[in-house]
This record gives structure tokens, C-alpha cells and sequence, in this order.
């Protein structure tokens, strides 16, 4: 049987040069991600439905080693941002990661114009049970699943994290006997807490007033079918709520001149989950906002390699954060349209 080819750290870096900037359209972007070149080596099966006669929504993409690998895999799922309410699994932005050893899902899962909250993490939850039940068809390494998002995507990737194994939200789809927890979480600039976000944007300078919360053009409060001082239902929609001494290791991104979500809900689940006693490091990119080049300098890049590799693959890794000054970025100019008058 054929190994996968070996890459070095250079060509790994070369190979993710867009990973962040995929990740990084605004929450509420209304463009969609564009079909890339597929890595060399991988291979991609589309559009696989994870709940049989589901939604046109609940399908995934799983990107595979050309060559059938010698053992099973760890298994790298993406949600993708887009206010859950826009965005698409087309163009998976850590795709290269099934040419170094992954096996790769981009998830695809419903808006909330056609269902609110929890419809998101449940579809989420029901293909992670799908890929584990179908690892043996597709190599994967059931006891090393990760999940990364960014935005929107972020939220559901850390919701995945919190409240993974907890049965908080009625199953739906097959393979009910398999888990939905996994083993490492990346979030990168997603909301953590609903009910705290209000007053957290209004105390922070950087936050744009882009939509009125509490309204129609708030992806926010669509997501939930309401106000968000709606306090039971922001609470069980926040990762936050479902924090626990056995919640996974979390990889946060996020700059502190976030136009969309404040830089405080990334420190707050990670005060959170510290207090919890897991592990967590928080990457700030001071100047960085909601995506944009902060987040595609290698030295980012490289640090969500070795977070994966580490928690996935066992590599003996030491974690380190970014010194700061290292990746500090200009801030975002805002546009006339954005300025306080």
C-alpha cells in the first residue's frame, strides 16, 4: 500500500497560504466561497447526504488521499461561516489537510431562514455521527475528530465542542449509537455567548453598528427566533452554557478590531474554559478584524497546523502562542458609511 507523501512545513504553509482568508468572509457576507484546484493528491467526493431523505442542505464534502492510506486517519470537519443564513461548503479552505495526513468533511447544514436554532448544531452533530459511522469505508480515525469554523462557523464549531456528548439537542439522522464529540475545537472569531454579546459590542470602540440587533437584518436574533434578552434562549444557544471539565482543547483566533464580533467573546469562553481546567489558548492579532491578511500570516497558519497535529496526531508538540508584536496588523480603515457621525 502507498504512504502519503511527506511535506515539509514550507509547502504545508504554501499549501494553506488562503485557509484564513476562506475562513474569514463576514458573518453576514452574502458572497459565496468559489470552487478552488483541488490539493495535489486529494481526491473529493460531493455532496453526500448524511441523513437519508434529509434536507437538500444536509450534505457534505469529504476531501481523501488519492492514495488508500496504510491506517485510519484523524478527521478534520468545516462549517463555514456565512450569519448562519448564507455561505456554502464549496471551496473548503483546509482541504490541503487531506494531502498531510487527514481525511477532510466540509459540512454543509440548514439556514435559518429555513429552520432556527438548534437546526445548525444538529445538523452538524448528525454528519460528525455519519462520518463516524462510515470510518471504516473512509479510513477515518473515529477517536480523533477536530472541527474548525470560522465566523458562524466558529459559533457551531465551539458549540460542537461544548456541548459534544451532552444529548442537549434532540438527535436527528442514523448512526444515533455513534458519538458527536470530538477532540479538538478551532474557533476562529465566533460568537460564544448570545446573551452577553449586546452589551459586550456597545462597550467595544472597534464594533460597527453594520445591522441594529434585535431586528430583521440581525443574524443574531434570527438565528434564536428571538430577542436575544430573551435570556433562556441565549443561553442554549451559546457555547458558554455547556462548558465542562471534559470539553476538548480549543484553539481561539481573533483580532481585537473585530467590526462584527467582539473580541470580548473570545476572551470570555476562554476565561470560560480555563475555568473549567481545559486547555485552550487564545491567539490574539492585535489591529486584525473580522478576517482579512492578520489571519493568513505563517506564523497563524502554522500554529493551527501544530494545535491539529498535536491534538489529532499525537505529534509531540509544544504549544506556543504568537508574541503579539510578531503579528500585529493595521487596523481596518472604516468606510465612510461606518464612521460615527
Amino acid at each position: 500500500m502507498t504512504s502519503l507523501p511527506t511535506l515539509t512545513a514550507a509547502r504545508v504553509l504554501r499549501g494553506s497560504a488562503l485557509v484564513l482568508s476562506l475562513l474569514a468572509p463576514a458573518v453576514f457576507a452574502k458572497t459565496l466561497p468559489q470552487p478552488r484546484n483541488l490539493p495535489q493528491g486529494v481526491r473529493v467526493e460531493r455532496d453526500i447526504s448524511y441523513i437519508d431523505g434529509g434536507d437538500e442542505a444536509q450534505r457534505l464534502d469529504l476531501y481523501l488521499p488519492e492514495a488508500v492510506p496504510e491506517k485510519p486517519l484523524p478527521l478534520l470537519v468545516y462549517i463555514h461561516g456565512g450569519g448562519w443564513r448564507a455561505g456554502s461548503k464549496v471551496g473548503c479552505p483546509v482541504a490541503s489537510y487531506a494531502a498531510r495526513g487527514y481525511i477532510v468533511a466540509s459540512v454543509e447544514y440548514r439556514f435559518s431562514q429555513k429552520a432556527i436554532f438548534p437546526a445548525q448544531i444538529q445538523d452538524c452533530q448528525a454528519a460528525i455521527r455519519w462520518l463516524r459511522g462510515h470510518a471504516d469505508l473512509y479510513h477515518i480515525d473515529p477517536q480523533h475528530v477536530g472541527v474548525v469554523g470560522g465566523s458562524a462557523g466558529g459559533h457551531l464549531s465551539a458549540l460542537v465542542g461544548t456541548s459534544g456528548g451532552t444529548a442537549a439537542f434532540p438527535k436527528i439522522g442514523g448512526h444515533q449509537d455513534q458519538s458527536d464529540r470530538v477532540q479538538a475545537v478551532c474557533d476562529i472569531y465566533g460568537p460564544s455567548d448570545f446573551f452577553t454579546v449586546v452589551q459586550q459590542a456597545q462597550d467595544d470602540p472597534n464594533v460597527q453598528n453594520i445591522f441594529a440587533f434585535n431586528t430583521p437584518s440581525d443574524p443574531y436574533s434570527s438565528l434564536i427566533g428571538s430577542r436575544l434578552d430573551d435570556e433562556a434562549k441565549a443561553r442554549v444557544v451559546s457555547p458558554v452554557h455547556y462548558l465542562s471539565e471534559d470539553d476538548p482543547p480549543f484553539l481561539i483566533l481573533h483580532g481585537d478590531h473585530d467590526k462584527l464580533v467582539p473580541f470580548a467573546q473570545s476572551t470570555e469562553l476562554s476565561a470560560g474554559l480555563r475555568g473549567q481546567g481545559v486547555r485552550v489558548w487564545l491567539q490574539k492579532i492585535p489591529g486584525a478584524g473580522h478576517g482579512g491578511p492578520g489571519f493568513n500570516q505563517p506564523a497563524i497558519l502554522q500554529l493551527m497546523q501544530n494545535f491539529f497535529d498535536k491534538n489529532l496526531k499525537g505529534e509531540p508538540i509544544e504549544m506556543k502562542l504568537v508574541p503579539e508584536a510578531e503579528v500585529a496588523v493595521e487596523p481596518p480603515t472604516p468606510v465612510a458609511s461606518e464612521k460615527q457621525p
